[in-house]
This record gives C-alpha cells, structure tokens and sequence, in this order.
C-alpha cells in the first residue's frame, strides 16, 4: 500500500464530478437542541420506514486557511435543522486528503463533542501506508467517539491487485481492530474500488460492519448489495443523485451525495417520502430535476457548494485547499440560477426554509 499523494486540482474536481420536508416554519440554524434528532445511531434498530439524509460534510476554513470551528458549528446546526439523520465527517468533501492526521482527528473530535450524541456521527479512519499504520489511525478516530470508523476501499487494494487481496486486508484490518464498528466507503480516490458483491456479503457477515457509502452509480450494482445487506445490521447509503429514489424504494437506508451540500432538505424530503404512493409524481419530478442539475453544481466542487450555502445564509468564507481558489463568473451566475430553481422546487415540495 503506497503513500497518497495531494490531488492535482483535475484529480479533485474530476474525482468530485464523477458522483423531509420540515414539520413546520423553522430559523435558518437553530440551536442543536432544536435539530431533528429522530434516529438514536447507525447500528441501532430503527423502524424499517424510515431513511435518513446523511450529509458528506464540507470544511469551512477562515481567511487563512485554517479550519474555522465556529462555522463547523454553525454548519451542523444547518445540517440539522435541513433534517440530517447523521454525519459523515472527515470524508472526501471534507477535503480529508487536504488536512493533517492531527487535523482529520480533531475535525472529528469536535463534531461528535458539538452534536454531544444527537445524531450517529463516522469518520474516515483508514489512513496510513501500511496496515499497522491505519489499524493505529483508525484507533485515534474512534477515540473521538464515532459510532462507525470508515474504512476507504481503495486503502486496503493497490488497482492492479485482486478482490482476494482486498477481502485478506479488510480481516486482517477487522483482526486488530478489536469491537470497533467500522463501515466502508467506495471513496472516488485514490482510485475508485468497488466491492464486489462476494467481497461485501464476507464483510457483512462481521456485525461489526454498520455501514456501507456507495458509489457505484450502478442500479444492478446497487440491487444485489441490497439483498445481502437485507435484514442484517449494515446501513447503506447511496451516493449517486441518479439514483436517489429507485435505491431508496429497493431498500437503501439513506443518502449520502455531494448535492446534500447544496440543497439537503431536497434529500431530506426524498428520505421521508419515498416510498408514499400519494407523492409518486412529485418524485419522478424532482428526481429528474436533481439529476439534470448534478453536472451544473459538481463543478469546482467543493467551492461551488460553499458559494451556494453563502447564498442560502450560511456564512461561509470562500476558501477550500484544493486548487480551485475562485469560481468564474459565469459559473457564478449558473449557480445563481441553480439557487433560484431550488427555490421553486421548495415551493413545489411544501418545503418551508
């Protein structure tokens, strides 16, 4: 397993482009307090009904560069009030690949102690060149308090190496690692590594295994990781805008995608909904709706969904470490428009902002 290197800023924005309604008024961002807290942990029972929005968290920084705690903050109760069932810290929009070790452990440190166990919270826990390396970082992470260490797919595989490799390092992993929970994420870098059906159904068969980020952008994919996962403890979430909806109704636990960066509550809404016959046409729309918008907003990415969320009140500066450091204007103006479209998809949808 070999050092990762920074991304380039086309790896990032390439790597980052290939990827309920509120019960009543609510202020922008409330207190914690005052979030929907509706689900108790990732590997808790929950009534089957319900699915949840996980937001893949973005890092505000201040002026310097520097992570901006304060806004951290402000930004969950963001999350939270758009009705986030969850949090998945330190991840790719994260930019996790940008941040010091030291850096990635506290950033997580602090969302578990400000969200104080409101909402289950995972971290990305699989950094390191060697397996020893990782199992010592993954230790460090869930010392924050997480309720799941994520494992990134293409840590425990060089490309070329084969799905017998990949499954020998997840045990291996699983191994020295003692009780933790720990999920896996199909991370985009350094490469994209799918799980194959085999290596998932030997993954979840650990109880230990609570959660599972899909990327595959695939429905047949999606379908048979479904059926294994069915009636066991792993949760699994679906990146991919395009399928929002069919995975949701064939059994995915809930969200996860970059657009839950610009417009949660959209993701909230499809959560709640899905699988109500009455709302069946609301949902073939706004699902095209959403996918025809993905391309538009994943580009310059995650800059772009911090020029968003500044529009929408959430005072954000418009810094990230990646080498995008500016959005052309005429990206600026489609994201404009991009904002006013979103608010006629909350008219539509009944959703009070």
């Amino acid at each position: 397993m070999k050092p990762l290197n920074p991304l380039s800023r086309r790896e990032f924005l390439e790597k980052m482009t290939a990827v309920a309604a509120l019960a009543g008024a609510q202020t922008l961002m409330p207190s914690v307090s005052q979030a929907n807290t509706a689900s108790s942990g990732f590997n808790f029972p929950v009534k089957p009904e319900v699915k949840k929005f996980v937001p893949v968290m973005i890092t505000p920084y201040d002026s310097q560069s520097a992570i901006d705690y304060d806004q951290v903050s402000r930004l969950i109760d963001f999350y939270l009030a758009a009705g986030a069932k969850g949090l998945f810290a330190n991840c790719l929009s994260s930019e996790m690949y940008f941040l010091t070790d030291q850096e990635r452990i506290d950033l997580t440190r602090h969302v578990v102690k400000y969200v104080n166990g409101k909402v289950p919270v995972v971290s990305t826990g699989s950094f390191g060149d060697t397996l020893s390396a990782k199992v010592d970082f993954a230790k460090k992470i869930h010392d924050t308090g997480v309720d799941g260490v994520i494992l990134i797919s293409s840590h425990f595989a060089e490309k070329s190496e084969s799905d017998a490799v990949l499954q020998a390092n997840f045990e291996k992993f699983l191994s020295l690692t003692g009780t933790m929970k720990v999920g896996t994420y199909e991370c985009p870098t350094p490469y994209k590594r799918l799980i194959s059906p085999d290596v998932f159904r030997s993954l979840v068969a650990n109880k230990r295994m609570i959660y599972h980020k899909d990327t595959s952008e695939d429905l047949k994919n999606i379908e048979a990781k479904l059926a294994i996962a069915r009636g066991s403890q792993l949760e699994f979430y679906n990146a991919h805008t395009a399928t929002a909806v069919e995975s949701l109704q064939k059994g995915a636990r809930g969200m996860s995608p970059i657009s839950g960066n610009f417009y949660p509550e959209i993701h909230s809404w499809l959560c709640q909904y899905a699988n109500d016959p009455s709302k069946a046409a609301d949902l073939s729309w706004i699902q095209a709706e959403i996918t025809r918008t993905e391309p538009i907003i994943s580009k310059f990415y995650p800059l772009s969904s911090k020029y968003f969320l500044k529009k929408r009140g959430v005072p954000l500066e418009l810094v990230t470490r990646a080498k995008a450091k500016a959005i052309p204007e005429e990206q600026q103006k489609i994201l404009d428009d991009t904002y006013t479209v979103f608010r006629g998809w909350c008219d539509r949808l009944g959703i009070k902002l």
